[in-house]
């Protein structure tokens, strides 16, 4: 069931008696002997579902006096004058489907500016509405993002270790020296001397001087090295140190 909505109440307005048309121009307000409204009453604006109605009713005992269906806006039920934003050309009917046009008018601008929002809103949700039932019946068509019958897809992964390291990545091209990691040594350096000979037993220190330190062998670290602890310098794969 729907129900009547008040969508505009003005208390006050004009209606005037208005000459035919003369031509394809339009409606001129200046033409209607505005000092003399033909009546004065109250306006309000109604819709019923997607109908809507404009009612000129008395404003003490609310009788109707004319009725103006708006089936679209812009369009013939009410239009705007040439020379004016505050009068308007209304399509009245009676009950036996019967037309004719009179004037309407207003005594400030913000009240015309108000019906203007008025029939604009109405008519812009009656599009919205006759969009939505037509969505219910055809449905917008869906996009299809399965895959056909022989269609494939690759996808590039970058997959890293735990040490942040990336999978399979190659070394810089350092070989691997023995399995071990290590690497060769460099060609033409120099070869580090084999340790001492152990020394001789006249060389041993003697009992009392280990007991009074245990860094005895270091203590004559200053004296000067005896002939049997220098390498030979003509040994060539020797170093000094």
């Amino acid at each position: 069931m729907e129900y009547e909505s008040v969508l505009l109440v003005k208390q006050e307005v004009f209606v005037y008696k208005i000459p035919p048309r003369q031509s394809n121009r339009g409606y001129r307000a200046a033409d209607w002997n505005l000092s003399e409204p033909t009546w004065t009453g109250r306006l309000r604006m109604v819709s019923k579902g997607k109908t809507l109605a404009i009612k000129l009713e008395d404003k003490t005992n609310g009788a109707l006096f004319a009725n103006c269906p708006v089936e679209a806006y812009p369009g013939v039920a009410i239009e705007s004058v040439s020379d004016s934003s505050r009068y308007f050309v209304l399509r009245i009917q009676d009950d036996n489907g019967r037309n004719a046009f009179i004037g309407l008018g207003f005594g400030d601008r913000s009240d015309s500016f108000d019906l203007n929002v008025a029939l604009q809103d109405h008519f812009k949700w009656v599009k919205n509405e006759e969009q939505i039932e037509k969505e219910k019946v055809e449905p917008k068509q869906q996009l299809d993002l399965g895959f056909k019958e022989g269609e494939t897809i690759k996808i590039n992964m970058k997959i890293t270790k735990k040490d942040g390291s990336e999978a399979g990545a190659r070394t810089g091209g350092v070989k691997k020296a023995g399995g071990l990691g290590l690497l060769p040594p460099p060609p033409g350096g120099s070869k580090i001397a084999p340790p001492p000979a152990a020394a001789s037993p006249s060389h041993q220190p003697a009992a009392g001087s280990v007991g009074q330190t245990e860094w005895g062998e270091f203590t004559s670290a200053g004296a000067k090295p005896t002939a049997a602890t220098t390498p030979s310098k003509t040994n060539a794969n020797w170093v000094q140190f």
